[in-house]
């Protein structure tokens, strides 16, 4: 099992950045799909349902998997990100402001696609270039760093393919829009965000979940076949070949879902049950993805397409991570404290559960069950009471994890106060603020 280099974590304040910006990106899908209504959901090629699904793979998910990188790449990996560290807040706002500025060019102003696709392309090359640039293979970890090395090539070209496509979309240059938008879809959410769930999960499924250890075997017939099938789906795609691909990337998909399944059924330590149960939710999710695609090709006039895209991208892969995201936020306010001048001031801290209680996660995860089962049935039968009870179910599930993120800052503001005499750094403040 890999031991944590607390040590080599970064400031509070970078991961936090993210992290708390994930949720919030959250309830603007839920708004976004109240205001659209069942447009959001009618065909993948609508610009309010490209704009929804930005918001959910590079609002929710983006923000959750780079933040989560910032803390997990040096502790765990040992994989220092000093261009992400030097730069600070820069990448983040850099980031946030490029989604934000793609998906109201797909709305209203197309004008802002070109710069903002741009914007994003670059905090996602730093995020990727950083860790990869601090990448070692000393013999130690190889399968786990691999897979990460892989992943972040794979985020990296989802970034410029996504570059490409908004070049197209803007008329600047002509491309095969259909068959890009496949290969930008697989590249980022099959070669990059699955990809790092596996990797991630072949140390947090043990570490956190209490699961057996991954065979380093296991992990690398996984990594290789999936880089193998991402790689000639996408080739399959690019030169016309519409069947077959899917069935390329289902492989992989499902043997990861069936994986977690098997590990967290099997778990001789069980423990987190709510990080256990974001698991199990994000790969039942993926399973029915995988059969729903099949059977797509097999009746490509039915809804299975869309059924199985909002619950690939809008359930089971924010599950993986929203998941791990309480989690490390809980396990950074307590480590920002732990560092602090509380400690050195004999002031007993709580622990990790006292500040973001098990019961607190599991409320959260039942209003995202909710908002799952809402989605699943929206898409598939996407009438508009259907879909404005979808979205509510998604504003109160993602309002609710903002409100819960908010509390645990509170809660840790009040240990901070309590200690007299001591000025604590606030959680997730810049060092050197007043």
């Amino acid at each position: 099992m890999a031991s944590l280099a607390l040590e080599r974590a970064p400031a509070a304040f970078l991961p936090l950045a993210h992290l708390r910006l994930a949720p919030a990106w959250g309830v603007l899908a839920a708004l976004l799909l109240w205001h659209q209504g069942p447009t959001a959901l009618a065909s993948r090629w609508s610009l309010a349902t490209v704009a929804l699904v930005h918001v959910f793979t590079l609002g929710v998910l983006g923000n959750a998997i780079f933040g989560s990188l910032l803390q997990f790449l040096p502790v765990v990996a040992g994989v220092q990100q000093r261009l992400a560290e030097r730069l600070g807040a820069i990448l983040p706002a850099f980031y946030n402001l490029g989604v934000l500025g793609l998906v109201c060019g797909f709305l209203h102003w197309p004008a802002l696609l070109a710069p903002s696709g741009l914007l994003l392309a670059l905090a996602i090359g730093g995020y990727s270039v950083s860790g990869l640039a601090g990448m070692r293979f000393d013999g130690r970890q190889t399968w786990l760093r691999i897979g990460l090395a892989v992943a972040l090539s794979g985020l990296l070209g989802a970034a410029l393919l996504g570059l490409l496509l908004v070049a197209g979309l803007s008329g600047l240059i002509p491309v095969p829009m259909a068959a890009l938008t496949d290969a930008h879809a697989a590249v980022g959410l099959v070669g990059g965000a699955l990809l790092l769930a596996g990797a991630v999960g072949s140390v947090v499924l043990p570490m956190f979940q209490g699961t057996a250890f991954v065979p380093d075997r296991w992990l690398a017939a996984w990594v290789l076949g999936l880089v193998g099938a991402v790689a000639v789906a996408v080739a399959l795609r690019v030169v016309g070949a519409n069947d077959g691909w899917a069935l390329l990337l289902a492989l992989p998909v499902a043997a990861f879902a069936v994986a977690v399944l098997v590990l967290q059924a099997r778990a001789p330590h069980r423990r987190n049950r709510t990080l256990v149960a974001f698991w199990r939710l994000g790969a039942c999710a993926l399973l029915a993805v995988t059969a729903l695609s099949l059977a797509a090709t097999r009746w490509p006039d039915s809804r299975c397409a869309m059924v199985a895209g909002v619950l690939g991208i809008a359930v089971a892969l924010p599950a993986l991570v929203l998941g791990m995201l309480l989690e490390i936020s809980a396990f950074l306010t307590w480590l920002d404290l732990q560092s602090s001048r509380v400690r050195s001031r004999g002031h007993r801290l709580p622990g990790i559960d006292s500040l973001l209680p098990e019961a607190r996660k599991l409320f959260l995860l039942r209003w995202h069950v909710l908002a799952a089962i809402a989605l699943a049935f929206a898409a598939a039968w996407p009438g508009s009471a259907a879909v404005r009870f979808a979205a509510l179910a998604l504003a109160a599930a993602y309002g609710l994890t903002c409100l819960e993120l908010l509390g645990l800052w509170q809660r840790a503001r009040r240990v901070a106060v309590a200690a007299p005499l001591a000025r604590v750094p606030l959680v997730g403040e810049p060092p050197g603020a007043p």
